[in-house]
């Protein structure tokens, strides 16, 4: 079965579930209350997440037997955090590598304009008479 989406991507639905799940237990309801989605909407989205595919935006049918776990929430926890931390990682990386590629960069330029400082062609002598003469 296909769930709409209300206008949100996946990855806003991940992270709103993401940040659902960070709220202690006994605030949630009240964390729900005060976001712009429906408590029926919630509950899509979650059987979506957790149960069915949010990448089709497709959860199961309805029948016994499907209802998640704590350990199956808790994984859900677990591999998102494991996600986040590649995430992080990666963008540390490649933060390095930005800086390291923008001072070669300057250094390039500091040495262009050197080189450039060098290659200017002298002031023009005065010329002498023996030169006038012809």
């Amino acid at each position: 079965m296909a769930v709409d989406n209300k206008g949100f991507t996946r990855e806003e639905i991940r992270e709103f579930m993401h940040e659902y799940y960070l709220q202690p237990h006994g605030s949630r309801k009240v964390w729900l209350a005060s976001t712009s989605v429906s408590e029926w909407t919630f509950r899509r989205w979650r059987k979506m997440m957790v149960q069915g595919d949010i990448d089709r935006g497709l959860i199961p049918r309805e029948h016994g037997g499907m209802v998640p776990t704590n350990r199956e929430l808790s994984a859900f926890e677990k591999a998102r955090a494991k996600e986040m931390a590649a995430h992080r990682a990666e963008v540390e990386r490649l933060q390095k590598r930005v800086r390291e590629l923008e001072d070669t960069n300057s250094a390039l330029g500091k040495a262009i304009g050197l080189l450039h400082d060098l290659s200017v062609p002298e002031p023009d002598t005065t010329p002498t008479s023996a030169q006038n003469g012809s």
